[in-house]
């Protein structure tokens, strides 16, 4: 089993800046990815960013924050941060930090973190 823990939400006005971090521990040497999500009232959860463990750590951005918003991982520390830059108030939403497993389960999700971008 893997755990993760979220860290960093709050209250911003529209421009500011926030960082996300998520702490893995239990069994992570499985994990082949790492990923945020995000989730307003009413609508589904959606991905924002998504990086590799491997070598590389190759990224994919949602089109809505590309630019504006940087996922990277510490491995020494095993985090993932979400810099997230030039926040606009459609970006208010519950962040979950996510990692897929090469095993089963299949992915493992954390507790979530309240973003809110005030105008």
């Amino acid at each position: 089993q893997v755990q993760l823990v979220e860290s960093g939400g709050g209250l911003v006005q529209a421009g500011g800046s926030l960082r996300l971090s998520c702490a893995a521990s239990g069994s992570t040497s499985g994990l082949i990815s790492f990923g945020w999500y995000r989730q307003a009232p009413g609508n589904q959860r959606g991905l924002v960013a998504v990086i590799s463990t491997s070598p590389g750590s190759s990224t994919y951005y949602a089109a809505s924050v590309k630019g504006r918003f940087t996922i990277s991982r510490d491995n020494a520390k095993n985090t993932v941060n979400l810099q997230m830059n030039s926040l606009k108030p459609e970006d208010t939403a519950v962040y979950y930090c996510n990692a897929a497993n090469r095993g089963s389960p299949s992915q493992f999700w954390g507790q979530g973190t309240q973003v809110t971008v005030s105008s």
